[in-house]
């Protein structure tokens, strides 16, 4: 029997389990279990061993920074954003991994999407500056939308550029001075998703202007933006494929598994309906 499971507080609305309970099932694998370890930072220290005692775990919020100093070694990715949120159990180490980057690329991939040309992202916080720092990464021309007061929340993203050889000639603007025809737009903020789902980030004159959208959201489906995209003719993808793809790759890195890309649709649309059946 393998045990696998998720870190975090709270996890009252987590998708994690019904998503890995497929993910083995597609695998072929009957022997395991996924349990929630609901723990508060202050209870964290006190019940990492009953967490160290999986053979492999996620993380999300608030300890994804925090699990680090439980841990033996951290991956590229992991050590790029200082953030873990897969953690593997191999010959005796326990081993961090950033997912979410990947999950982030593979989505894209999956949905026909590039990431190497003109680029518009709202918002660059938490998961955002991760994507901004992928964009550049993959040689984006990219232009970063940011509410007045909150450019500063770009600099990482410049700093990591220049720190690692890459163009740091991004673009910072705010959403009234956005112009011009973009190959992708990203939105990396909350707006729109549920409850205020009338929201959208950007107008429809901006939205008009952009080759694909993808929206990080997943509650909605479909954002107003996506829906606005949609009626244009402009190809959409959801945050549900981001966190499933992730989840994806968690079980690459447990235990090797192969996956069709047929099967990872189904199991994204899967999890969209059990999302509308539990609200």
């Amino acid at each position: 029997m393998k045990h696998y499971g998720l870190l975090g507080f709270p996890l009252k609305h987590t998708m994690s389990p019904p998503i890995h309970q497929r993910l083995f099932e597609l695998e072929g694998v009957s022997d395991f279990d996924y349990t929630l370890k609901e723990y508060s930072p202050e209870e964290l220290e006190g019940k990492i061993s009953d967490v160290l005692a999986l053979d492999g775990f996620n993380i999300t919020i608030p300890h994804k920074v925090e699990i680090i100093k439980y841990i033996d070694e951290l991956a590229d990715s992991a050590k790029r954003y200082n953030s873990v949120n897969c953690v593997a159990r191999k010959d005796g180490k326990y081993i961090g991994y950033n997912t979410d980057c990947d999950g982030f690329l593979r989505s894209l991939e999956a949905a026909g999407a590039r990431l190497d040309g003109k680029v518009l992202q709202c918002g660059c916080g938490g998961v955002g500056r991760m994507i901004a720092i992928e964009a550049v990464r993959h040689g984006a021309e990219l232009t970063v939308s940011v509410p007045e007061g909150f450019e500063d929340t770009v600099e990482p993203v410049k700093e990591y550029a220049r720190a690692n050889g890459f163009s740091d000639d991004i673009k910072v603007v705010h959403p009234g001075e956005i112009s011009g025809k973009f190959d992708l737009l990203i939105n990396a903020s909350p707006v729109g998703m549920f409850p205020k789902v009338e929201n959208c980030p950007v107008s429809e004159d901006v939205i008009k202007n952009c080759g694909f959208v993808f929206d990080v959201i997943y509650n909605p489906e479909r954002t107003k933006l996506m829906q606005t995209a949609e009626s244009f003719g402009i190809k959409t993808c959801g945050g549900m494929a981001m966190l499933v793809w992730q989840a994806v790759v968690a079980h690459e890195i447990w235990s090797g598994a192969k996956y069709n890309d047929s099967d990872i649709a189904k199991l994204i649309s899967d999890m969209h309906k059990l999302m509308a059946e539990k609200e």
